[in-house]
């Protein structure tokens, strides 16, 4: 009787597991799924938000190539920044007005002489640097080419960016940021006694010459940066509607990154600190960005930071969208020391905020010593797959537009072929695999045609799924374009 007693409550816990499980199957099935929106913005893949499925496939980070320095191959201090303006290339980077070994002399004295220097190109690769004549003759700069000095700490990692904000006045279209907090020995506090407190200061500028301070004390207080002294950098985001700044911030006793936003650039929320460090890592930069064919991507190319290894660092790649933390696909070194003792010397490697194209096919980054590294347009991370083939599905998309462009290489030997399908995962007659005419090559822009042609806007606002099926392939980027 216990037996059967027994074997009756076990059949009826099994069941009662069954419909459960059932029931949460159906859940799930019943549940919405992810739809992205991606309009016709060009989406890369540093991070999966598109990206659904890899069969056979994976994601692969690209190692950035020694490219000639730029000319003349100068240092610029450890931060400094390369914009584009539509017409020319401007390049900020320190200087310091006290020759010899001033620093000797102490922590002010240090930062007294520092200023910001100012050169401009065509190609961000030759430079000249203009007598401004805004100072009187330096016999540190003979060239004259000084934008901001006696701003005390602020030179010493002033940061411009040029705002995009929608209606932003024009004797604001460049803004900028710097300073530096005091710790909390007595030196500091001495200094801080008679000159004010610190943290970061707001300046703006018609044309990123001729700056001038937008409100006396700082507009990112001291007590949050612990202790700024790396570059921080602030620009418009138009996906956040916002003034966006990524800041450097000791958390939990490591270099770390924290971010604060602006509607008007003076006032700014608590800040949030990003989860961005691996255990016991030290990370000395943000060089966080708009990556400028996807401003809604941001980009950060931080230093990482090898205390116990002469103080060596290397350039890691990281991105985020906005939100607290950074997608790190990748953990390994992007840029490494390289060959030779100069690139392991005390803090060798920052790179410039700035990725511009410097050519059809490439765009530079830009090192410290001068140095410039070139990617492939887009380059940063790819679908990869080999030989014997491989593919990816999106996950569930709507579109806006006509044509679906992407960016890829193959070898002599790979090809790509791209399907539509629709919520449910069925091919959309006409836009099949074997619809697709194979595509094999290299471009950094080319529209995938079916057997009907390129023409896909009886789709758009439609949710749908693009399958991908690669061999011996890269895909770097897709939009859909031509609304």
């Amino acid at each position: 009787m216990k037996r059967c007693n027994a074997f009756i409550l076990g059949c009826f816990i099994g069941l009662t597991v069954a419909i459960d499980f059932i029931s949460s199957r159906h859940a799930q099935a019943n549940e919405p799924l992810e739809v992205v929106n991606i309009g016709s913005r060009r989406e890369l893949f540093v991070d999966r938000v598109i990206v659904g499925e890899l069969n056979g496939a994976a994601l692969k980070m690209h190692t950035p190539h020694l490219a000639p320095a730029v000319s003349p191959p100068r240092p610029h201090g450890h931060y400094a920044t390369v914009l584009w303006n539509g017409e020319k290339y401007q390049f900020y980077y320190r200087g310091d007005t006290k020759l010899g070994n001033h620093w000797k002399k102490g922590w002010e004295q240090y930062h007294e002489g520092e200023v910001t220097l100012y050169a401009e190109s065509k190609d961000a690769i030759h430079w000249t640097l203009p007598k401004l004549g805004l100072y009187e003759d330096l016999p540190a700069f003979p060239d004259g080419n000084v934008v901001l000095m006696n701003e005390f700490l602020v030179n010493h990692n002033f940061t411009p960016f040029i705002d995009t904000r929608p209606g932003v006045p024009a004797e604001e279209k460049y803004k900028g940021l710097g300073g530096l907090a005091y710790q909390p020995h007595a030196e500091h506090q001495e200094v801080r006694s008679r000159r004010g407190p610190g943290g970061l200061q707001a300046f703006a500028s018609p044309d990123g010459i001729h700056w001038k301070k937008l409100k006396d004390k700082p507009v990112i207080p001291e007590e949050w940066g612990k202790y700024f002294d790396s570059q921080n950098y602030a620009f418009w985001s138009d996906s956040e509607e916002a003034y966006v700044c990524y800041f450097r911030r000791f958390i939990k006793g490591y270099r770390g990154i924290a971010r604060t936003t602006s509607k008007d650039f003076i006032n700014w929320t608590p800040f949030v600190e990003m989860k961005a460090n691996l255990p016991s890592e030290h990370l000395y930069t943000a060089c966080t960005q708009p990556y400028y064919r996807a401003p809604h991507i941001y980009i950060a190319l931080p230093t990482r930071f090898m205390s116990k290894r002469g103080s060596a660092t290397d350039i890691l790649l990281m991105s985020t969208r906005g939100s607290s933390h950074y997608d790190r696909e990748f953990t390994q070194s992007f840029i490494r020391p390289g060959i030779g003792s100069a690139g392991w010397a005390n803090r060798a490697n920052y790179t410039a905020i700035g990725i511009h194209q410097t050519s059809a096919s490439e765009m530079s980054l830009f090192l410290t010593g001068g140095r410039r590294y070139t990617l492939r347009i887009d380059g940063f991370v790819s679908v990869n797959a080999p030989l014997a083939g491989g593919e990816l599905i999106t996950k569930l998309l709507t579109f806006t537009g006509k044509e679906l462009e992407i960016n890829y290489s193959t070898s002599a030997a790979g090809q790509v072929l791209v399907e539509l399908q629709d919520a449910n995962g069925k091919p959309i007659p006409g836009f099949t695999l074997t619809d697709c005419k194979p595509i094999y090559g290299d471009h950094i822009s080319r529209a995938v045609e079916w057997e009907g042609g390129s023409d896909l806007s009886a789709l758009a606002g439609k949710t749908i799924r693009l399958h991908f099926e690669m061999s011996d392939a890269d895909l770097y980027s897709l939009r859909f374009r031509g609304e």
